[in-house]
């Protein structure tokens, strides 16, 4: 059963429990065994677009509720998805907020905790294989390597509502940028402004972990081209780590 977010009435009784669950990069079978266990016993189960038909067959008897949030469609207010969080834990007894890849990476969990602490609402979080990692197992690709690349940073382009969208990106060997098809020109530009070479190595991974997965390597002048022909959730990594083992 699925279900717009509406309202519910407060019980007269305690609060539920929140869990929010980490779905993983896309497919059902990379799920965590307790992420899965706790959506076996779930009431009710509010989730992400991403999430697949296939990752909701593991919660037949719930109600399911989408929230989802896609980049450049219409989506639920992220205001309206905390007030629902903290509605059904006061309607049913186990609660699950199931998200995308790790529930505390681009997540937005600091506003769904927020609203949770305010409303007394007990929780607990459940991690999940976040997209940067499945994206470099989709590549065969380490993102770090001994004697080229120890340190990694994960980052996006996206901010929140009515900030300005900046173009900043850390100092780290292996650049990871969720989100990123949009953003690739900008990403590109900047990077080869600060001295990075038109030569270093880019990995594109496209739909992570699902039959339409798609990986491409090409260059840093390439990615300033653009990635216009991407339709699906696109990870860009960046680096020398990235580039083709010996005999490859």
């Amino acid at each position: 059963m699925t279900d717009s977010v509406l309202p519910f009435p407060p019980r007269d009784q305690l609060p539920g429990k929140v869990y929010l669950i980490g779905a993983g990069p896309g497919a059902a079978d990379l799920i965590t065994v307790r992420g899965a266990r706790i959506l076996a016993r779930a009431d009710v189960v509010l989730h992400d677009a991403l999430v697949t038909a296939e990752m909701l067959e593991l919660c037949p008897q719930a109600r399911k509720i989408p929230v989802g949030k896609r980049s450049g469609q219409r989506s639920t207010a992220q205001v309206l998805i905390n007030q629902a969080l903290v509605d059904c834990a006061r309607q049913y007894s186990l609660v699950v907020r199931l998200k995308g890849g790790d529930p505390m990476i681009f997540g937005r969990a600091d506003e769904e905790l927020t609203a949770l602490d305010a409303a007394g609402i007990e929780y607990e979080i459940v991690p999940g294989i976040t997209a940067a990692l499945a994206g470099a197992a989709a590549a065969r690709k380490p993102l770090t390597r001994r004697g080229i690349a120890r340190s990694v940073a994960f980052f996006t382009s996206s901010t929140a509502p009515n900030q300005p969208e900046r173009v900043t990106l850390p100092n780290c060997d292996t650049l990871v940028q969720y989100m990123g098809g949009r953003e690739a020109i900008a990403t590109a530009r900047w990077l080869l402004s600060h001295g990075h070479s038109p030569t270093t190595p880019v990995v594109i991974v496209e739909n992570i972990s699902l039959r339409n997965e798609r990986v491409r390597e090409m260059r840093l002048s390439e990615l300033e081209q653009g990635l216009s022909d991407c339709e699906g959730p696109v990870l860009v990594m960046i680096g020398e780590a990235l580039a083709p083992r010996p005999g490859n």
